[in-house]
């Protein structure tokens, strides 16, 4: 089951099930306990919450739908160093911070950062940013988690992890800069409910980065690759913390462009994982205040 968050042509924001084209809408109102989707994932079988909620109204076209991001007051957390090609990439950026990135790689602790808050999310079709003082950035394609209020993995989204390599790499200690800003994360179009066993190496990752309407990089991977369990990751995050409202945990990525790629404004940047959808948002840049000037 898909669910997601989507506002009608009204201009009016609903929770739907999403079936191939149609979107089924809920009536949050049938339950006195469920008020957003956030609701629905936190609750005790949130595939048997969403039907029970199936309002009377006659599915709508996804066509004539804006996708908005699937979340309410969740944190979104970020895990890194997770595949062999993020360690390699984070070593080749940080000489300061390159035997650090070695380490965590194989560690028994992961490497897990804060990442945003729901208003530095990008809903899907809206910009991601890259920091007026970066030269040096790229999208991170990711495969995340999402969790309930108990930790527990109830479904998955795509994300997309903004990242300043140039900022991080000058000094590890710049993470939260490099990583943490307006529109640095994107989030969507849907979840998708943790119902079956994943195969991890048949859930692909694609990236596809257009300038210009032409494609100027494209990689995948899979999660076959990724170093660490999903299990792992969320246990992690849970250690001596909680989530009233439950969390998104982006994964890691498997995909890093070459080093002498960076994104520039106007460029569109799509992120499909199987089983999922395809996030895609365009990208912006602005120039610094003139006070920073």
């Amino acid at each position: 089951m898909k669910l997601a968050k989507i506002s009608t042509g009204s201009g009016e924001i609903r929770v739907a099930i999403i079936e191939g084209d149609a979107a089924q809408l809920l009536d949050l109102n049938k339950s006195a306990e469920i008020n957003s989707l956030a609701d629905i994932l936190n609750s005790k079988d949130a595939s048997a919450t969403a039907n029970s909620l199936v309002s009377d109204e006659p599915p709508l076209d996804v066509a004539d739908l804006k996708f908005l991001a699937p979340v309410d007051q969740q944190e979104t957390w970020a895990a890194g160093v997770t595949y062999k090609r993020s360690q390699v990439a984070r070593m080749e950026e940080s000489e300061a911070g390159a035997s650090h990135y070695d380490m965590v790689y194989t560690a028994d602790r992961p490497e897990i950062f804060f990442k945003a808050t729901p208003n530095r999310i990008s809903n899907p079709g809206d910009p991601v940013r890259v920091r007026y003082d970066s030269e040096w950035s790229v999208p991170e394609p990711e495969f995340t988690l999402v969790l309930n209020s108990r930790l527990q993995i109830v479904g998955y989204t795509i994300g997309n992890d903004m990242s300043a390599r140039d900022i991080e790499g000058e000094n590890p200690l710049y993470l939260p800069q490099a990583k943490v800003y307006r529109q640095c994360c994107a989030l969507g179009p849907v979840i998708t409910l943790a119902t079956e066993e994943l195969d991890l190496v048949e859930t692909k990752v694609e990236l596809e980065i257009k300038r210009n309407n032409e494609t100027v990089h494209t990689d995948s991977t899979d999660l076959g690759q990724l170093y660490r369990k999903l299990p792992e990751l969320a246990d992690w995050l849970g250690k001596e913390d909680e989530f009233p409202n439950g969390a998104f945990l982006l994964t890691g990525t498997g995909i890093v462009p070459d080093d002498d790629f960076t994104l520039e404004d106007g460029d569109i940047v799509s992120i499909s994982i199987s089983g999922i959808g395809t996030l895609t948002n365009p990208v912006v840049k602005g120039t610094a205040p003139a006070s920073h000037a």
